[in-house]
Order: structure tokens, then sequence, then C-alpha cells
């Protein structure tokens, strides 16, 4: 469903904004008169944001580093001006696997992909934000904070819960507020950048395979969520509509709390 208007002026930076949920949220703000910035390390970013109906923009960056972060933000601001809305949405399990199998560099790996983005994404947004004395950051978690075949996963996104709480606190104040979506399991169009890129082989297909039944037994409606109803909620807490809430984490799972 769209709000023709809803974000009409808005200037909205969306991170992993060339497949998936960001893709969605991204031409869906755009479509509801944001000005957008995507943001990928993907290329084809570029070909989403040449594809959204309005005025949005493509950004190649790698926002497992600060430099990217930071670079995100320049253009943005650049752009626009300034940034109404930020939206943190790069993340994902690399590998599904007991915790036990995991190696040290593939933790590391996970904690860098689903975490790190947000931190330098939110401190390299805030001084823009608090030039204007407004702002809004929706941080995309997940309800596989409680899940299989995935712990590093989990403990990266329940630092982003951490964060989103902590930020709103401190910045609430200061006119900015902070809020969180938690999607379940989604169904999506097969990726064009690889999950793992070095592929899966045959235990590692069936240990993700137990943690799609898991999820899918987890919530109440017993089937994957679309792109369509993990955009909704998102785009509501980037909205004015959701003016009066901030450090919350708003669960999109079918009925599972995560």
């Amino acid at each position: 469903m769209m709000f023709q208007g809803r974000f009409e002026g808005k200037a909205m930076v969306v991170t992993g904004a060339a497949q998936g949920i960001g893709k969605m949220v991204a031409l869906r703000a755009a479509a509801e008169g944001a000005r957008v910035l995507l943001v990928d390390r993907a290329p084809f970013v570029t070909e989403t944001a040449v594809a959204a109906d309005g005025e949005a923009y493509g950004l190649v960056a790698d926002l497992e580093s600060y430099t990217g972060a930071e670079a995100a933000m320049d253009k943005a601001r650049m752009l626009f001006g300034g940034i109404d809305v930020l939206i943190n949405n790069v993340g994902g399990a690399i590998r599904m696997r007991p915790y036990h199998t995991f190696e040290p560099g593939q933790i590391e790996a996970e904690i860098r992909r689903s975490l790190m983005p947000t931190l330098w994404c939110c401190h390299a947004a805030l001084p823009v934000m608090l030039a204007q004395r407004r702002g809004t950051i929706v941080n995309v978690s997940s309800t596989a904070t409680c899940g299989i075949r995935r712990v590093p996963y989990s403990a990266a996104k329940g630092g982003v819960n951490a964060i989103t709480a902590s930020l709103a606190m401190e910045y609430g104040p200061l006119g900015i507020r902070v809020v969180a979506a938690a999607p379940g399991g989604t169904q999506a169009p097969p990726r064009r950048v690889p999950r793992n890129p070095d592929g899966d082989n045959d235990q590692e297909q069936g240990w993700m395979a137990e943690a799609v039944t898991q999820v899918t037994a987890s919530t109440y409606m017993k089937r994957y969520g679309t792109l369509e109803e993990q955009a909704g909620p998102i785009l509501f807490l980037a909205s004015d509509e959701a003016a009066y809430i901030t450090g919350s984490v708003l669960p999109v799972s079918g009925g599972d709390q995560g």
C-alpha cells in the first residue's frame, strides 16, 4: 500500500539497498516522495536507483568500514543538504551452522557484516542530525536474536537492538528518534550477490534447512513474510506517524517475538 506524499521533501539514506528488503524500502520511499540515496557495496545499486519512481541516487560503498559510512553520509549531505531519515539495513547471516563448528574468522566476519555497518552509519549520520536538531534512524534488526544455527548473527542483531535502545535514550532530548524493525524469515528473489561467497556444501545446506524449519515453525502464521510486509512497517517507523515512538524494536515476524 502506497501513501502518496508521505515523505515529500524528506532526505533519506537506505543502506543495503541493492536488493531484498532494502531495495523494496528505497523504491517505496522514493515513490512516496522521499529524496533517497541508496547505498550498497554491490555495483548494481545504481540500477536500482535508476528504476525508482522519484528522486533517487545510487552509491557504491562498503559500510563494514567507517570510511564507507562517512562517505555515504557526506554524499547525502552534498545531495540533499541534510539527512532526515537513515535506514540501516546492511546485514544477513553469511553461514548457518552449529556454533561450535564456526571458525574464529567466520565469527568475526558475521559481526562485521551485521553489526558494524549500523554502528558506523549511526556514528557518521548523527553529526548531521544534531546540526539539524532532528532526524530518525530506523535500524533493521531480526527476530533471529533467538534461533538456531547462527549464533554470531544473533549476537550481532542483539547488538543492533542495544544500539537502538541506547541511542534513543541519549539523543531523544536532542530531537532524534531511533527505532528498529525486526524482520522474521522473508521470501525474496534469488540474491544476485551470494550470502556465502564460498558456497555451501551438503552439510551446510542441511544446517540451513534446519534453520529455515525452525524459523517457519516459530511463527504463528507458519510462513515467511513478503518484502512488502517488511517494507511497510519499516517505512511506518520512519514516518511522522511514528513521531512518538523511539527506543522500540518492532517484531515483524508473524508472531515470533525473537
